[in-house]
């Protein structure tokens, strides 16, 4: 055996056996980056960053952007408001900083960004297999959408990632077909 067979091997009796619910999260929340990363398929990086419609957003700006979705609720999932930043108290150069999380910067690849989403996708599907609860819930961050005082648990936070993820799949699908008529789901 190989020292490569045996970390595989290593890795799969440690990984937990994900079934039921869970197991259905994973499986949705799968799908839908698929689609999203197949909406950018054989797309070079200019065409990634490139706004096809009266929309400022772009293909890879939208992966880039649910990366950092996904990453900062699985954080509030584990961590509650506090790892999550208070929109009703941020600045101009916050609001600007978080429009750049729709946009593939100078010097940002698609690779890069597929390789980011990827780290995250691994992360979250870890949190989701291992936590102990889904019905763990926090306060919402403050924010001007949060309703107050509401909370959510963490079964809600993964429905609010999976509709993140697939809006902006079509939205990312609607933005390719206006680059080169390819569409991911036609």
């Amino acid at each position: 055996m190989t020292a490569t067979e045996a970390t595989t091997t290593s890795d799969q009796a440690a990984a937990p056996t994900v079934t039921g619910e869970r197991a259905e999260w994973l499986e949705t929340l799968a799908k839908h980056r698929h689609f999203l990363r197949f909406t950018a398929r054989d797309l070079t990086d200019e065409q990634a960053g490139q706004r096809t419609t009266a929309s400022a957003l772009c293909v890879g700006g939208l992966i880039k952007h649910v990366t950092a979705v996904e990453e900062s609720w699985v954080g509030f999932i584990l961590d509650g408001p506090a790892s999550m930043p208070d929109f009703t108290a941020m600045t101009e150069a916050d609001w600007a900083a978080r429009a750049d999380s729709f946009r593939l910067l100078p010097g940002e690849t698609l690779a890069g960004v597929f390789a980011d989403y990827a780290e995250v996708a691994r992360r979250t599907d870890e949190v989701v297999a291992t936590l102990p609860d889904l019905d763990v819930s926090w306060p919402l961050p403050k924010a001007p959408w949060s309703e107050d005082g509401a909370q959510w648990s963490a079964r809600q936070v993964l429905m609010h990632i999976v509709t993140e993820t697939a809006q902006h799949s079509g939205h990312a699908d609607i933005i390719r077909e206006s680059l080169d008529g390819a569409t991911s789901m036609a």
